[in-house]
């Protein structure tokens, strides 16, 4: 939905990642169950914004005429728009083990560039003609896991991106819309924070180097690349990932605004925290161990911040010898409206507040997106009252705060 805030406008939607589908029959059968629901409680008068999740074997089976142009129709009987697509996991998301996969293939592979480059193909078909001057966004893996690739990998990585952009300079050109690539940072990955994204940027793509080599990629003036790849390359800005890593939403923007990196998409969304560890805290969180997704987790100490890739690893050291009385935040996402899910847990809600806040009076982003996609493995407490009525009141809920 589109908000008129005294930023500007922006438009508010919610991932459907949290749908369960792989194929393009499976997705589509899911939004045609859960889209016309979510808008009738979240946006019965005003059209409604579509933030997609598309596997890369529902991406090539859409990418044809019948089945753009079956979306197509459904989308506008139902008074619905797609601004915004989720290109972060390439295969399966739902159902089995997910872990580190989500990361693979990464963008040091063909697949990862070919996928995305389809993406932005699909998204200048479905972005709405009544809104002509909407710029599409399609957020993905910052660059590769940590652990399975070194910095070295840094230069292939970046070779890829300045290809991706050439080629939404080139659909611009053909199609007259515009579509960014938005890079989301996220613990245990080559781009963990805010600021190794925005170093990436300084060292490898916002360079003369870089401008050099777009410019001979895409057959435009070297006095025009630089320009044209803050235009296409920015950042996926995702509250809970940056809450994990004990960022201050003043920081990170600062941090942005200096650079001169662009908030292509702000991603809306809530970590689980634990304020002070102790043996009953690190017996519940066992209940968030659904063996599906990773769940980083990051311990503040004394001497600063120690991570652990997933929380297995982080409660064995706990019970190794864990420092009891530190606060940890777990990479599990839950819903924007929860401020403490379950007793001795909070979550970090006070980070989304005060970058809701920025963005009524800032503009960070004119895109939002809420992501809960862990609605399913939830424990049952935190998932009452149906999934299409809990995105529908995260989506008031964050409707409200902007509206303050």
């Amino acid at each position: 939905m589109k908000l008129l805030l005294p930023s500007g406008p922006a438009h508010l939607t919610y991932c459907t990642n949290v749908h369960r589908g792989e194929s393009w029959p499976d997705i589509f059968t899911a939004l045609r169950r859960h889209l016309p629901d979510v808008k009738r409680r979240a946006s019965p008068q005003a059209p409604m914004g579509v933030g997609l999740r598309l596997s890369a074997i529902a991406a090539e089976t859409l990418d044809t005429p019948d089945a753009l142009e079956a979306l197509r129709g459904f989308l506008a009987s139902e008074q619905l728009y797609v601004f915004t697509i989720n290109g972060f996991p390439y295969g399966p998301f739902h159902g089995e083990r997910v872990k580190e996969q989500v990361y693979a293939p990464d963008w040091r592979t063909l697949e990862r560039l070919a996928y995305t480059d389809r993406l932005a193909g699909l998204l200048t078909a479905l972005l709405p003609d009544d809104q002509p001057g909407l710029t599409g966004s399609v957020s993905t893996v910052p660059g590769a896991f940590r652990a399975s690739a070194s910095t070295d990998a840094r230069g292939a990585i970046a070779e890829a991106l300045l290809r991706h952009a050439a080629h939404l300079a080139a659909l611009e050109d053909r199609t007259g819309r515009r579509v960014a690539l938005a890079l989301e940072p996220e613990p245990m990955c080559l781009m963990e924070t805010t600021a190794e994204a925005v170093g990436f940027f300084e060292e490898f793509l916002f360079t003369a180097d870089a401008a050099t080599r777009f410019a001979a990629l895409s057959g435009r003036a070297p006095a025009a690349a630089e320009r044209l790849l803050r235009r296409h390359l920015g950042l996926c800005l995702d509250v809970c990932h940056a809450a994990v890593e004990f960022e201050a939403p003043a920081d990170s923007l600062a941090v942005l605004r200096r650079a001169g990196v662009a908030v292509m998409k702000l991603q809306l969304s809530s970590a689980l925290a634990v304020p002070r560890m102790d043996p009953v805290a690190a017996e519940l969180l066992c209940r968030f161990n659904d063996g599906v997704y990773l769940h980083q987790v990051v311990e503040q100490g004394p001497d600063g911040l120690t991570r652990y890739l997933d929380l297995p690893e982080a409660l064995a050291a706990w019970h190794g010898g864990g420092a009891p009385g530190r606060e940890w935040r777990v990479h599990c996402h839950v819903p924007v409206f929860h401020d403490a899910p379950l007793s001795r847990f909070a979550t970090t809600q006070p980070t989304l507040l005060d970058m809701l806040a920025r963005q009524r009076e800032d503009g960070i982003s004119p895109h939002l997106e809420v992501e809960t996609y862990t609605w399913d493995v939830l424990p049952p407490e935190l998932r009452t009252g149906g999934l299409d009525a809990a995105v529908a009141r995260e989506l008031a809920w964050v409707r409200d705060r902007l509206a303050a």
